[in-house]
């Protein structure tokens, strides 16, 4: 994808990422270095909580939402650089699941006091092979504006 610049985005644009498959390892690995709870570790634990069994940790559903949206879900030009934003978990992630993003853009303000760049706001859906939201993102990101021409002058 040709990368975005913000001047080239418009309110209601959307994007749609590739897909990463979930599997149980994973799913304990992360939770073994990040987040070390039961319910991340351990089926049979898992069964007994409110989740009736594994379940992705929310920071791991958030870190692969990330790298899909970096690599294939919005093409923003210069990288996606996070200004704060809100996050919820609606439905665990499983060790089934096959995780894909839709973004949409939902405001664009340009800057007043840096013309280079302006903040996009930015809605996304990370969703299962069900199309079930097991995540939902609203975030502000830096979009810079693209770079002005220098006009080539001949002698």
């Amino acid at each position: 994808m040709q990368p975005r610049y913000l001047d080239d985005l418009a309110v209601g644009d959307q994007f749609k990422s590739g897909e990463h498959a979930m599997d149980e390892a994973q799913i304990k690995a992360f939770a073994t270095q990040f987040d070390p709870q039961p319910f991340h570790l351990d089926d049979t634990a898992a069964r007994a909580t409110l989740f009736g069994g594994l379940a992705a940790s929310g920071w791991h559903t958030a870190a692969i939402t990330m790298r899909l949206q970096v690599t294939s879900g919005l093409p923003i030009a210069g990288g996606i650089v996070g200004a704060g934003g809100e996050l919820s978990w609606p439905r665990p992630t499983r060790p089934t699941d096959v995780l894909h993003v839709v973004s949409e853009v939902v405001q664009i303000a340009p800057s007043k006091s840096k013309p280079d760049r302006g903040m996009v706001t930015v809605r996304s859906e990370t969703r299962n092979q069900h199309g079930d939201v097991l995540q939902v993102s609203t975030v502000r990101i830096v979009v810079p504006r693209k770079p002005a021409v220098d006009a080539v002058v001949t002698a």
